[in-house]
């Protein structure tokens, strides 16, 4: 059975672009379950082999394309061993039909599979498992490239090194607290619960992002010890909660703001979590929030794998979920669209019209009041009738509705109609400043339009009152809104684009291969480069208190960096870091809170805008520094020692903004 030149030439294409199995330089990789999901020809092409040689009971197929081989790998646990050792391996030569056999069984270090959702389909029963080892792995750098892991000596001192043992599919610390790996534990739920002396994470950002007013009733399911429930009342709202272990006795209690926070990653039976997100949904008027562990590396802390989680030496369970994996849970259990506002905590809201005003606020970006030019006297005499018509205008970009101001009768007693009281208006300032919120407006809604694309965009019913009216006054119809949307969001995924916007910007910092922005520069760049920055901030959530973002333009993602003395450090050092893939939406998060030698940063007068209030301060330190040489060898003194220790060197020291003499 000789093969054409011809034939195979054929083969080569049909493995390369095959989007089924694992893709290497010179193979494709496919299990034997997804043989029939390829190509016709692949599939006549492996027949071709088995009829040369009777094969049963092999794994993986390998289709070589520098040669006409094909070889059979036999995994016998490939289901059960998170890295299968490869056994026999059969290799059929389809032009000399000669089968060559290769024995593993008894070597001490055989080849091993890594990344096993590769070889399957979406279908196979186990993908969703494999896929998820695969995403820890990643997590904890466990599979760079720069290492050998593929064979199972170089994989288990891969693991050893990283302290990580595994418990069927789940990573865990190499624990030495439970030296045996058959045991019962007793989970003691009520220990995971934090004495707090602030607001938890979750309770915070509600009242950040202004979701209480004051008729707003708050319910915490869950509560623990209780710290967000005195606090939230001494703020002035009515607060309750209710804990299984230190509140029993306490009502369940329908209130408008429920907040389910760090409870459902504690409980170790599945049925148990699911009840616990209903019923906290069920006593929710208005908004529930939902928090959260998301995965991090927890090898330091001493814990053992537990279900589909771990427990902790305090012997507490721990559900680390991926942050994508949350938003499917709630969805999937609620049948809602939850809303990120942070590193695993999302919101839900009763009501989708008010979902979509929040959504829609979230892209709602700051503007002033043009400044008045000149006097005029009708101005002056109603200056306080017309003081509302301004605000409006600023806030929405537009004159108001019918019904929509509140002094709208005695402002059309005096002028007839908004339009009229806007020409006076006019004349005391310049009319290009209001077209620039009009346009800063139009872009918030396409920002807002694009976006919900990603989840499902609403339909126009389902939009509020206020929006509905935006999108009537600033582009005429919702189609045409959509449209223009969709051509933005057309050219978000064009790196190319990308990359020239970032190079043309006058703000911020440009690195190699990235630019560095404060992120008060945000809401002043193009907008595409705004939606770059929503793709991540809309499906994920920022870091919370993150000051800093860095567009990547040669790989698709954004970095959000906190650093907590920004303004009064003149070279602030990095508290966390979070990566955003936006390829796949992977986190990375990075905390240098504890580490000796952190990242620091330098020129800051680059990443804002010279109407920042510091930015004068920011500029003369620069200049300085720039003048002496101190920033010539960026890599020297991108770390605090390095700085320091080259401050040192030159007989220098910083006090506050002044760069003096040692």
């Amino acid at each position: 059975m000789f093969l054409t030149t011809d034939y195979f030439s054929e083969i080569v294409p049909c493995c390369k672009k095959s989007p089924i199995g694992k893709q290497l330089p010179t193979a494709l990789y496919v299990h034997i379950s997804a043989i029939d999901s390829l190509e016709i020809i692949l599939q006549e092409y492996e027949k071709k082999a088995r009829l040369t040689e009777k094969i049963e009971g092999a794994t993986i197929i390998k289709f070589a394309t520098d040669r006409p081989t094909i070889s059979y790998l036999f995994y016998p646990d490939f289901d059960s061993d998170p890295h299968p050792a490869l056994t026999l391996s059969i290799v059929v030569n389809l032009d000399t039909e000669k089968v060559s056999y290769w024995n593993y069984k008894n070597q001490k270090n055989p080849p091993i599979l890594h990344r096993k959702e590769s070889f399957i389909t979406l279908d196979y029963p186990q993908y969703e498992t494999f896929s998820h080892l695969t995403n820890m792995e990643e997590e904890l750098d466990l599979l760079s490239l720069n290492v050998p892991i593929g064979t199972k000596e170089q994989w288990e001192k891969r693991l050893n090194r990283k302290r990580i043992i595994f418990e069927g599919h789940y990573l865990a610390c190499d624990c030495p607290l439970f030296p045996q790996k058959t045991f019962t534990i007793q989970i003691e739920r009520h220990k995971a619960a934090i004495v707090r002396n602030a607001f938890s994470r979750p309770a915070r950002l509600a009242l950040d992002l202004l979701l209480f007013d004051e008729e707003t009733t708050f319910f915490d399911y869950g509560c623990g010890y209780g710290g967000d429930v005195e606090r939230i009342a001494a703020a002035g709202y009515k607060s309750q909660g209710w804990d299984p272990y230190y509140c029993p006795d306490n009502h369940k209690r329908i209130a408008d703001i429920v907040n389910l926070g760090y409870v459902i990653n504690v409980v170790e039976d599945i049925n148990e979590r699911r009840e616990a997100l209903l019923n906290a949904w069920q006593l929710t008027n208005k908004v529930l929030i939902v928090s959260a562990q998301v995965l991090i590396d927890d090898r330091d802390r001493g814990v053992i794998a537990y279900g589909d989680g771990i427990i902790t030496s305090r012997n507490t369970f721990q559900k680390y979920y991926e942050q994508e994996e949350l938003k499917f849970y709630i969805d999937q259990v609620l049948e809602v669209d939850s809303i990120p506002i942070g590193l695993g905590i999302y919101l839900v809201f009763r009501d989708e019209m008010e979902a979509q005003k929040f959504r829609a606020s979230r892209f709602h970006s700051r503007a002033k009041t043009p400044r008045l030019i000149t006097k005029v006297r009708r101005f002056e005499d109603y200056e306080h009738l017309l003081q509302p018509l301004m605000e409006f205008y600023t806030e929405r970009g537009r004159l108001p509705a019918k019904g929509e101001l509140r002094n709208e009768v005695q402002l059309k007693e005096e002028f007839r109609s908004f339009r009229q009281a806007f020409k006076v208006v006019l004349q005391v300032t310049y009319e290009d400043d209001w077209d620039m919120i009009t346009e800063k407006r139009r872009q918030d809604l396409l920002l807002y339009l694009d976006l919900s694309q990603f989840d499902r965009r609403p339909k126009m019913r389902e939009l509020s009152p206020e929006v509905k009216q935006d999108i009537k006054s600033l582009f005429g119809s919702y189609n045409s809104a959509c449209v223009m949307a969709d051509a933005m969001l057309y050219q978000v995924g064009n790196l190319e684009i990308i990359a020239q916007l970032c190079q043309k910007q006058t703000l911020g910092r440009k690195l190699k291969n990235s630019l560095l922005i404060h992120i008060s520069v945000l809401e002043k760049l193009e907008p595409l480069l705004r939606l770059y920055e929503g793709c991540a901030s809309h499906t994920v959530g920022r870091l919370e208190e993150a000051n800093v973002i860095q567009f990547s333009w040669r790989i698709p993602k954004i970095t959000y960096l906190y650093y907590p003395d920004f303004d009064d450090n003149p070279h602030p050092i990095l508290h966390s870091r979070m990566q955003i893939q936006l390829n796949n939406l992977r986190v990375n998060h990075s905390d240098y809170e504890e580490e000796e030698n952190p990242p620091i940063l330098h020129y800051k007068d680059s990443l804002v805008s010279p109407d920042y209030p510091l930015y004068e301060t920011f500029k003369e330190l620069t200049e300085k520094e720039q003048e002496l040489g101190l920033l010539d060898d960026y890599h020297q003194v991108n770390r605090l020692q390095g700085w320091l220790k080259f401050l040192q060197e030159n007989n220098l020291k910083l006090d506050g903004y002044d760069l003096i003499e040692d």
